[in-house]
């Protein structure tokens, strides 16, 4: 792989570190204890479809080291992502929590300072964590710019020792924050984050610390921008086409280069190596990005939600692939039942299970349910079942869908007025969840029992005073410049309602 070259360019603007009182880091002492949990590494592709691996079927789009990856471990048929957008998937990889509950609900929402995050759990028995790439869980969107020190979301509020971040989706050549520290590097982001990756996890092997490492690809969000070797196979296709596959080639690369660097240092049977998808795939890419499922991005149908998902545990996991539907929200409930992290380090009310023992055996049933709720619609999931609520932002009337997925796996028959039975059953379980994310967006799963301030609502960081002073700098950065010029352009005039 292309080593990533990188220059600190604005190391003297960078501000001091916030404090952060709430969630502060326990910078843990190095106990023998440390020695038998094993490193844990979070991948995440962004907007990268179920259809969109070779192990899946894809007609031209070759993944060879993501297919190895899926050989090698536990690859699931029906994983989803807890939404069909960015980040509320992410809130709940960090909390276990459907992302409403978390305050996260829908693309560039902040996470509640007063969530319980799995870096934080991990941080306080002995582990040190780190962030590499796409964060979008502090308030701000458009394209990624480097994440400031003084802000008060940024990855070390949550949890993170070290991070080498940006607010949203990134692409080659990017500038990226250390900590609060602007750094400028060459080449495909996703080759670059997984080098800065393996550094950090090989400087904690060297010192016989556990790690906790997420790596939140920018990959294969748009703009696309692949390197040109990478796009050549699909020269054939229209220019986005090309450069999205492009990206996901480049990806798959680093994904190579990931496991084969664990495994040369020496530590691939003590690392659980969990990869998957924030949501599913977009549209108007050829070929199609859902594999045939129904829906895209940012729908509740299983083109929008199902994404492919891989555990890699050699020393733990027999190779198979399993039908056991499960959920981004899973995340964290397993990992705390392998390290065995005190039930303290979650809030009570969680949405999502532990897959321990899936890893051992195939199980048939899912004993909780999968619940949705995003972009003002619900979804519910309980094993072959999936009821869908259409609510009052769609553009049709509110309605019900009743799927059986085993039968069904493209939705194409609604069920809800031909039985009965399972749509009182299931509309039960809607209800029920209704009741309970209301409890959450109120504050009541907290200590305090409501929602402290210190969130910012959703807002574009251009309009953010403390962005205004590296705006000229950007103006001509391929990946800021027409998003610029575009929003000067549509910026509401005074006295005029956006």
């Amino acid at each position: 792989m292309p080593q990533a070259t990188s220059k600190n360019i604005y190391a003297g603007v960078a501000l001091l570190a916030f404090f952060v009182t709430s969630q502060c880091i326990a910078f843990s002492q190095e106990t023998t204890s440390n020695l038998s949990k094993p490193n844990i590494v979070l991948v995440m592709a962004d907007d990268q479809g179920w259809g969109q691996t070779g192990y899946n079927g894809h007609p031209i789009l070759k993944t060879p080291y993501l297919d190895e990856m899926a050989a090698n471990g536990l690859r699931f048929e029906r994983f989803y992502a807890a939404a069909p957008v960015c980040s509320p998937t992410r809130a709940s990889v960090l909390t276990g929590r459907t992302n409403r509950r978390t305050g996260v609900d829908s693309h560039g929402y902040a996470l509640r300072l007063q969530e319980k995050t799995l870096a934080t759990a991990l941080a306080n028995i002995g582990y040190r964590t780190g962030h590499f790439g796409k964060w979008h869980l502090n308030g701000l969107r458009g394209p990624g710019v480097p994440i400031l020190a003084n802000d008060n979301h940024n990855p070390g509020a949550f949890g993170f020792h070290t991070w080498l971040s940006v607010t949203n989706f990134f692409d080659r050549n990017p500038i990226l924050s250390r900590n609060g520290n602007f750094e400028e590097f060459k080449g495909d982001s996703s080759e670059i984050i997984v080098d800065q990756a393996l550094k950090f996890i090989g400087q904690q092997a060297s010192q016989k610390r556990p790690s906790f490492t997420v790596i939140w690809f920018g990959t294969p969000h748009s703009p696309f921008m692949a390197a040109a070797d990478d796009a050549r196979p699909f020269a054939h296709l229209d220019r986005n086409s090309q450069d999205q596959h492009g990206e996901l080639v480049a990806m798959d690369r680093s994904i190579g280069t990931l496991r084969k660097s664990i495994k040369e240092m020496g530590l691939a049977d003590q690392t659980i190596i969990w990869f998957t998808s924030d949501n599913g795939g977009l549209p108007k890419i050829t070929p199609e990005t859902v594999g045939g499922l129904r829906g895209f991005k940012g729908s509740l149908y299983e083109g929008g939600l199902r994404v492919p998902a891989v555990i890699e545990w050699p020393s733990h996991i027999s190779p198979r692939v399993t039908s056991y539907p499960a959920v981004s929200m899973d995340i964290f409930p397993t990992l705390a039942e392998i390290v065995g992290l005190p039930s303290s380090s979650m809030l009570n009310t969680q949405d999502g299970l532990s897959l321990r023992k899936l890893f051992d055996k195939e199980i048939t049933t899912r004993e909780k349910p999968i619940p949705f709720d995003c972009l003002g619609n619900q979804a519910v999931i309980d094993n072959d079942w999936k009821l869908i609520h259409l609510g009052k932002n769609a553009k049709r009337k509110s309605q019900f869908e009743l799927y059986n997925l085993k039968q069904d796996p493209r939705e194409n028959l609604n069920l809800f007025d031909a039985n009965e039975v399972e749509a009182k059953r299931m509309l039960g379980l809607l209800a029920d969840f209704d009741l309970s994310i209301q409890q959450s967006i109120d504050g009541k799963d907290y200590p305090e029992g409501y929602v402290t301030d210190g969130n910012p609502e959703p807002r574009f960081w251009n309009t953010v005073d403390i962005y205004k002073p590296f705006l000229q700098q950007w103006k001509n950065r391929p990946e800021y410049s027409t998003w610029l010029k575009n929003r000067q352009k549509t910026k509401p005039k005074k006295n005029k309602q956006p």
